[in-house]
């Protein structure tokens, strides 16, 4: 163990915290949607002049 020991409560927060703290997740689904999206859109411009 380190050298550190806490109780529940404080095991119960620090998780809390690195919860709050972590990067979001990176979802390629999501991310291809929008870039599809923004390119329909701008496809869609182009076409309309």
């Amino acid at each position: 163990m380190g050298k550190y020991q806490l109780d529940a409560k404080g095991q119960a927060a620090v998780t809390k915290y690195h919860e709050k703290h972590k990067p979001a997740k990176f979802d390629k689904k999501q991310q291809l949607e929008k870039i599809r999206a923004e390119y329909l859109e701008k496809k869609q411009k182009q076409t309309d002049k």
